[in-house]
């Protein structure tokens, strides 16, 4: 069995006391609401329980006596009764809803701040389409049973108790004839519970793989149409969204077994009523007016235990949630903030590694034994071959990833020692696949923080040329920004998260490739704007066009993980080195472009 399905499976018990009570604690704070519906729930179960025993008192005292004030009295007390428990009905409706939003709006922010907090490395094995099925479809399965199982379940109890209550007061050998039928049914509901949890494993098992799969080929369906895979991606989607109608239907067939078998033994219950009271009847015995009750009360007796079946199912459903819900939220993928954080001040910008090792798998070393100084102010760049770990020092400045090794230090602090959320307060990140978010041009520049102004927006924009066309759009700064930017080209979405980065004034500023997907046009409108930018802030660029980084104050050659060179433009080509070899390779690639 894959990993996979392993998350995704039921592995606990059908009812699990350990997850019910962890589930319970997001009910504490809304225990007025608890109290009030447990108290609307007795009333409203002793309101129809009472009908039955007003029918019997209206046969046996009023019309066998031709009472007919008497009979009025009675029937002006069931529709009281009625009423009451249609008042009473819609109050608990109400406040069993509000409290179970409530919980679950709870739960939601919860899950969605733990997300927000764990750590690069987990999103990096974990698809997003199951993180979207625990945000969604798991917290909507606890939302029924906060708001129509756990309290109803208590209205399903009270009416059963207040029904063999009224039973075995007004009959007791026939109230043990009509219940003779319940072993029957406890072996009966114990099959279907077996059955159903069987089915409804694989039903979540199955629905996890259909929101994975959406989630990942609608993001890359521009690969999909390019290399023409729409027919072949369409049979896999088929496939997987057939074993999930299957896993559905295997479940649907167990309820429509157990369901016709209830209502057969509600039959047979009322049979024996009839055959065993109708003959003490005939006896004079027992009264036409109990009679009648027991038949009501029996269908009134089951009613309730249909309910619980479904209860069950909506217990079995929460427990599956919860289990995977609770799973990711006790995910201790973090990287770690110091117990008592050294605060950053006054922070000029010099970067300094010593002696860093780092693995994004345990013993896999990508960068090994780094080290190098940037001063304040300096604009270094850092060049290499794919995977040379240019990117890893990125993510290990910024502390997406802990390193194994050595040591990080920024105006001489250690950043391990430094809160994340400060540290990154003064480093910005420019990178090459930029991510806008749905809502406006301004938005995505400011990312809603309110202490940057719509003035430094704009000047921002105007600083890396992006204000000219921005003006251009009809909505100008306020135009509306689809998913990830799609009305946008990428020169501009990538003009944008300069004007991002600038707006927030960083001390530290990287350039991940920030320019490898703009146009030669728009390159040249930037370049100056970036030496804008590079201006008195300390400043890594990593670049795989060697023509942009050859002012830099000093440049960092890695190597497999290893730094090879450091030195200046003009240094590391007078070396002949790995840098020199990278140059002459470029020179050469573009002697070729030219000449052709």
């Amino acid at each position: 069995m894959s990993d996979h399905r392993k998350d995704d499976e039921i592995l606990g018990k059908a009812y699990d006391a350990k997850l019910m009570r962890r589930l319970l604690s997001y009910v504490k704070p809304y225990k007025g609401y608890v109290t009030l519906a447990i108290l609307l729930n007795i009333v409203v179960a002793i309101l129809p329980s009472v009908r039955p025993y007003l029918t019997k008192i209206a046969i046996d005292d009023y019309i066998a006596n031709k009472d007919f004030d008497g009979l009025i009295t009675i029937a002006a007390l069931l529709l009281g009764t009625l009423l009451s428990q249609a008042v009473v009905q819609y109050f608990l409706t109400y406040f069993t809803e509000l409290m179970g939003q409530k919980i679950i709006f709870d739960i939601r922010v919860q899950l969605f701040r733990h997300v927000e907090r764990l750590a690069l490395k987990f999103f990096d094995k974990t698809p997003i389409g199951r993180i979207v099925t625990r945000v969604t479809n798991d917290v909507e399965s606890l939302n029924e049973m906060f708001s129509s199982g756990i309290v109803s379940v208590f209205s399903d109890i009270f009416v059963i108790i207040w029904i063999f209550f009224f039973m075995f007061t007004m009959s007791w050998d026939l109230a043990l004839v009509t219940l003779s039928v319940i072993p029957i049914l406890f072996y009966a509901t114990f099959l279907f519970r077996k059955k159903v949890r069987e089915a409804y494993r694989d039903v979540r098992y199955h629905l996890a793989r259909l929101n994975s799969y959406m989630q990942e080929h609608i993001t890359g369906m521009n690969v999909v149409q390019l290399f023409s895979k729409e027919e072949e991606e369409l049979k896999k989607f088929s496939s997987i969204n057939n074993d999930y109608k299957n896993a559905n239907i295997r479940s649907v067939f167990y309820y429509a077994i157990f369901f016709p078998f209830v209502e057969l033994l509600s039959a047979i219950s009322i049979g024996l009523i009839i055959w065993y009271g109708g003959g003490e009847v005939v006896q004079n015995t027992l009264t036409l007016g109990v009679l009648i009750a027991f038949l009501q009360y029996t269908e009134m007796f089951w009613r309730p235990v249909r309910d619980l079946s479904e209860k069950y199912n909506i217990l079995q459903t929460a427990m599956a949630s919860s289990e995977r819900i609770f799973k990711l939220l006790d995910d201790k993928t973090f990287v770690k903030n110091p117990e008592n954080p050294v605060k950053l001040e006054n922070v000029k910008g010099e970067i300094e590694f010593k002696n860093v090792w780092f693995a994004y798998n345990p013993g896999e070393y990508v960068l090994k034994d780094i080290s190098f100084k940037i001063n304040a102010g300096e604009t270094a760049a850092i060049v290499g071959a794919t995977g040379a770990g240019k990117t890893s020092i990125i993510n290990i400045l910024t502390r997406f990833y802990d390193i194994e090794k050595g040591a990080i230090f920024i105006d001489g602090v250690d950043i391990s020692k430094v809160d994340k959320r400060d540290l990154r307060r003064y480093i910005s990140v420019v990178l090459q696949d930029v991510y806008l978010f749905s809502g406006t041009i301004k938005s995505n520049i400011s990312l809603g923080s309110g202490e940057i102004t719509e003035e430094q927006i704009i000047n921002a924009a105007k600083t890396v040329g992006a204000h000219d066309f921005i003006m251009k759009l009809p909505g100008k700064y306020d135009e509306i920004v689809k998913e990830k930017g799609a009305t946008l080209s990428v020169g501009q979405k990538q003009l944008i998260s300069f004007a991002r980065a600038l707006a927030y004034n960083p001390k530290i500023l990287i350039l991940d490739e920030a320019t490898s997907s703009i146009d030669t046009e728009t390159e040249i409108l930037i370049q100056k704007a970036i030496e804008e930018l590079l201006r008195g802030r300390t400043s890594i660029v990593i670049a795989h066009r060697l023509s942009t980084i050859q002012n830099a104050d000093k440049i960092l050659v890695m190597h497999k993980g290893e730094l090879k060179e450091v030195g200046t433009h003009q240094e590391l080509l007078a070396r002949k080195g790995i840098y020199y070899k990278l140059y002459q390779l470029q020179y050469k690639d573009q002697e070729v472009i030219k000449s052709n």
